[in-house]
């Protein structure tokens, strides 16, 4: 493996050597919104193109930052958080659906996107993570990690939205899960399965899992984005950085390419058929010249730890965390770096 994977690193360098002599960066970055007074990482984003907002959870910050998803103008702080960490806007009704969790506590929480009031909030298992919605049937997926390092299973809490209420349970096997989606029908979830470092499919109508994919040589699986027109899934590996293209009818990878390290979020961009993923100081720019043939065209430099993005397709937009440099303690901000700014950039997809 270590073989074939610094051969792969060096076609991909050679490749994005070649790409950064031209005057064409697939993104360009047009604004930059500095969060002054904000210290450790960001987790994920939500949009609503209708409402002119962007949200952002600032983890270490313990709040959801409300920004003008058009000129990155930040409108409002909602507070009253543990450690939140996914986030989901539900158009009808006008409201947010935020993760908390750590160690010792798990929830999720139900806030008024009008007066950015938390509304309502259901208690669930610890070490609460990621979420996913499912908009045929109106349910958020939930994952809860396993109860210790060494725990055989974890599991999904199913949350009707329309009722806000815990209606349900899947179990899934392994640590935890990372980044989770559902297809357009509603029947199946894909996900990331931390240790045993699979992909595991989900048949929703069941609550069973149904298949689970080995993700070869490497592990520490986090990103992941469904393209189901072209019945392929993609998922980007820490151990080592690797992003994977499986077809999901028969859930062998056709693809693996290199890509950015530590990366925590991954965006498609259909209109130019691109797969961005963000990691820490670079984005990864991946073309898809057809559903088995890829190329890396471009490591675009961004900012320390700038793993939280979301791709907006309606605008053309990638938008970035940037997290504040310092001295760090089990993976949390321990000792700030003096000086060091925390802020949200917004690159524009180049054709």
């Amino acid at each position: 493996m270590k073989r074939s994977y610094r051969a792969l690193l060096a076609v991909f360098f050679l490749a994005i050597g070649a790409h950064a002599q031209t005057d064409d960066p697939p993104l360009r970055l047009i604004h930059t919104t500095l969060l002054p007074g904000y210290v450790g990482d960001f987790e994920h984003f939500a949009a609503d193109i209708k409402g002119n907002r962007l949200f952002l959870i600032a983890e270490d910050h313990k709040t959801v930052e409300v920004l003008d998803i058009r000129t990155g103008e930040r409108i409002y702080t909602i507070t009253g958080f543990g450690q939140p960490h996914a986030i989901e806007y539900l158009a009808d009704p006008n409201s947010l659906i935020v993760t908390e969790g750590d160690q010792e506590s798990g929830a999720v929480d139900l806030v008024s996107a009008s007066n950015y009031k938390i509304l309502d909030k259901i208690k669930l298992p610890t070490d609460v993570d990621g979420g996913v919605y499912n908009p045929v049937k109106k349910y958020y997926y939930v994952d809860s990690g396993g109860q210790g390092k060494d725990a055989k299973t974890h599991l999904l809490s199913i949350i009707d939205t329309q009722s806000f209420k815990h209606i349900g349970d899947i179990t899934l096997p392994g640590t935890k899960s990372e980044a989770m989606a559902i297809d357009h029908a509603g029947k199946k979830l894909y996900v990331n399965l931390r240790d045993p470092d699979e992909i595991g499919v989900v048949d929703l109508l069941t609550g069973q899992l149904a298949a689970r994919w080995p993700i070869p040589e490497a592990k520490s699986q986090n990103a992941l984005v469904l393209d189901e027109p072209n019945h392929r899934l993609f998922s980007a590996t820490h151990t080592p950085p690797i992003f994977f293209v499986f077809d999901i009818d028969t859930g062998k990878v056709i693809v693996s390419l290199p890509c950015a390290v530590n990366s925590d979020d991954m965006g498609y961009d259909p209109v130019r058929k691109r797969i961005y993923i963000t990691g820490d100081g670079s984005a990864s720019v991946i073309k898809q010249q057809d559903a088995d043939h890829y190329v890396s065209v471009a490591e675009v430099p961004t900012g320390y730890r700038a793993r939280t993005s979301i791709f907006v397709p309606e605008l053309n937009r990638l938008y970035l965390g940037v997290a504040s440099k310092g001295k760090r303690e089990a993976g949390k901000l321990a000792v700030p770096e003096p000086g060091s700014q925390v802020e949200v950039r917004i690159y524009q997809a180049q054709p």
